[in-house]
């Protein structure tokens, strides 16, 4: 295999890898020298030209003309009647260039310095897609759906770079067909093997940040900013917002006219419901925003056990909780205490719970003047043992069913 042919080898794979020109050219050199310094002991008397853009490389040995019994240094020095053989007008104390070429080096060589070229340009693409993707890490990133699997969705950027979209890190109402767009946050980029490993996310919460920031000209610009965002992927979504100008709503201005601000990410989310909420350092005030659209009777705040009891009405309770549980759950991760929601004023017949406690039970406490759940937990298990001839496993019982009720 000739020079020529050797880099025409490599020009189609050059341009489907996107590397510059002079960056082919360094590992282009790196690799021959390695070769000559195989072949020849050293590179350090080597001329290596590379135009990989033509095709073209050439290497120049360069040697000093010796008498043929002075040689003490092979790599440095020619004999006389060997430089004549280049040329027959060489005297001693010339400099000799003599051109070697690839097909010199013998198969083994060029084999090997083929596998070490192919090496070098893929480290040097995976190297490149690490450090890009780092820098990029935390952001929103487009690609094209490439193939869709059980447990992952492969994606193509614009640079047929490989991206990860796990079926972890995917929104439940996901579903991806080839060659669609699809947009999703850089959460991590990982080595696998010798392979930069990108993977994307559509389900962490920066990933709704970051689509807040695209769609909403106020955050882009800082005067809005996002303090805190909370997810239940595909489900419902808090967002904190703060504005530093007292003229503007930060609200509103993330909302829209008629939600039109907001639609379009409701939509990339798979119809996830959002919150906005206006942000204030306020705990009190805070919880009574993220809770909405509950309305709270009262709230207790706990600094040292970090709860907060919130009182609502007994038609309240289920907003506050939200369906499955939601609205708390979320209410609690973005104010950062545990919340529980107790029925202000509520109470409730002891018939009520006739599903759980027996009806002799509920008669022997009626007995004694307790008609009603709070009836009963008012008094102590001490009284209650000396009033009634329940068991204490009875008891026990009774008032565990009952101060549950109370705690839902």
């Amino acid at each position: 295999m000739d020079n020529l042919a050797l880099i025409d080898s490599f020009s189609e794979f050059k341009d489907f890898k996107k590397i510059d020109r002079l960056t082919l050219t360094a590992i282009l050199e790196e690799v021959f020298r390695t070769a000559l310094k195989k072949k020849f002991g050293t590179d350090d008397n080597f001329n290596i030209i590379v135009n990989p853009d033509k095709g073209d490389l050439q290497i120049w040995r360069n040697r000093i003309v010796v008498a043929d019994d002075q040689v003490e240094d092979p790599a440095a020095q020619i004999p006389l009647s060997e430089a004549r053989k280049i040329q027959d007008d060489f005297e001693v104390g010339e400099d000799v260039s003599e051109e070697v070429k690839i097909a010199d080096l013998g198969r083994r060589a060029i084999l090997a310095l083929r596998q070490n070229l192919v090496a070098r340009i893929f480290e040097h693409d995976n190297a490149t897609v690490m450090k890009r993707f780092e820098e990029l890490k935390d952001t929103v990133v487009t690609g094209e759906v490439h193939h869709v699997r059980p447990k992952m969705t492969i994606i193509h950027d614009e640079y047929q770079n490989e991206l990860v979209l796990p079926r972890e890190e995917q929104i439940p109402g996901d579903v991806f067909r080839k060659g669609e767009p699809v947009r999703a946050l850089v959460k991590a980029v990982e080595i696998h093997g010798v392979k930069p490993n990108v993977i994307l996310s559509r389900t962490d919460p920066k990933f709704l940040e970051r689509l807040f920031e695209q769609e909403i000209p106020e955050i882009a610009d800082g005067i809005i900013t996002i303090k805190k965002v909370v997810r239940i992927p595909g489900e419902k979504a808090k967002v904190a917002v703060e504005s530093y100008d007292d003229r503007i709503d930060p609200v509103g201005a993330c909302v829209g006219m008629k939600g039109s601000r907001i639609h379009g990410i409701v939509r990339e989310l798979c119809g996830e419901n959002i919150d906005v909420i206006n942000y204030t350092t306020n705990v009190q005030l805070l919880v009574s925003r993220a809770l909405a659209p509950a309305h709270l009777s009262s709230v207790e705040i706990d600094e040292t056990s970090h709860r907060i009891s919130v009182y609502v009405e007994p038609d309240e309770v289920s907003k506050a909780i939200g369906k499955g549980g939601q609205n708390i759950r979320l209410a609690s991760q973005l104010v950062g205490y545990d919340i529980d929601i107790y029925r202000e004023g509520a109470d409730f017949d002891l018939s009520e719970f006739s599903d759980e406690i027996e009806g002799w039970v509920i008669d022997c406490l009626r007995s004694i003047g307790c008609d009603s759940a709070k009836s009963v937990l008012e008094l102590s298990k001490d009284e209650l043992l000396r009033r009634t001839d329940l068991e204490e496993e009875t008891i026990d019982y009774v008032l565990k069913v009952l101060s549950a009720e109370f705690d839902k």
